[in-house]
């Protein structure tokens, strides 16, 4: 892992369209995931029913940077003696454990969240998943949504895909009709209003490690939350965010024009992004992090972020307008 930055680095200084960057990222982590999991299972032994290993949040919708923690979980069969449903929770979390345990020796840091198939909330049987699934939809509590914003990204990794296809099958039967839960979505997309302040600049922190920075990554979660809602209200099973977005337009949701400004915006920041990330890594303390000082960039970037900026707000009023009739 510690030769991702140096792989990337060419592709990135040559101006290589991020979502290559993120599909190179993403097939490079993959390949040494599942060699990860070929490793547990050859340890633990064959596994008792069916399994699968879903990964989460940006690995689940193909998006990673070079700033890389673990986010995934397993879903397995249903077992009805309970007895024997004890042993194959045992064996599922011992497995989990070693995965994400060698994981964080490869250097993909452990989730500070500790949304990892390690810990035994997210190692269930797919009963318990559609349990969650459920509760997050109809509760809506602020952690829920939080939960579903990362969960609801999943994408298969190893083992049975049909335990996949189940629970995201089950996830957009539970929302065709429940128009409470987008709504609640929406609400808390908007928190994440774009770093502009009232006289057009750019805010920033004021204190701490990254003041006189912005959070790029916070910045473009309103492009991905706009993607990842319409989706889900329109029965579109992709995760990835340009993918949605693609399919989102084919459905007329959005005009030509709309859906080109969102796609350019989305590049851009990614594009800004992985050169933040590079720079960290190569000219500073060697640690990618996503905060751009605005001072630091080009005349030209600072005011293409302005209007991209503007643009989000765009967006935002948008799902703001469809979703809960409040412009």
């Amino acid at each position: 892992h510690s030769r991702l930055p140096a792989i990337m680095i060419d592709p990135i200084k040559n101006g290589a369209q991020p979502d290559t960057l993120t599909r190179l990222i993403t097939t490079f982590v993959d390949v040494i995931l599942k060699k990860i999991i070929e490793l547990a299972l050859a340890k633990a032994g064959p596994p008792p029913c069916g399994f699968a290993f879903v990964v989460l949040g940006s690995e689940g919708r193909r998006e990673q940077t070079l700033k890389t923690d673990q986010d995934n979980a397993i879903i397995y069969e249903d077992v009805s003696n309970p007895a024997e449903a004890k042993q194959v929770e045992g064996y599922f979390l011992d497995l989990a454990g070693d995965i994400c345990d060698w994981l964080d020796m490869a250097g993909f840091d452990y989730c500070e969240g500790e949304n990892m198939a390690k810990n035994p909330k997210w190692c269930q049987p797919i009963s318990v998943w559609k349990g969650y699934f459920n509760d997050w939809i109809h509760a809506a509590k602020p952690e829920d949504l939080l939960n579903s914003s990362i969960f609801f990204d999943f994408r298969w990794i190893w083992g049975k895909k049909e335990l996949t296809e189940e629970l995201s099958n089950y996830l957009l039967g539970s929302l065709s009709g429940w128009s409470g839960f987008f709504r609640n979505m929406v609400e808390n997309a908007l928190y994440f209003k774009p770093p502009l302040g009232f006289f057009r600049n750019i805010v920033v922190q004021s204190k701490g490690e990254h003041k006189d920075a912005f959070d790029i990554k916070r910045a473009i979660m309103p492009i991905i939350d706009f993607a990842r809602i319409y989706a889900l209200k329109h029965s579109i099973t992709e995760t990835n965010t340009l993918a949605r977005l693609e399919r989102i337009r084919a459905k007329r949701v959005m005009t030509k024009g709309e859906y080109d400004d969102i796609v350019q915006s989305y590049h851009y920041l990614m594009h800004l992004r992985f050169i933040r990330q590079i720079t960290a890594i190569t000219e500073e303390d060697g640690k990618a992090d996503n905060y751009i000082n605005p001072q630091n960039i080009s005349r030209i970037d600072r005011s293409m972020l302005k209007e991209i900026f503007r643009k989000i707000e765009g967006i935002q009023q948008k799902m703001s307008i469809d979703f809960t009739g409040i412009v």
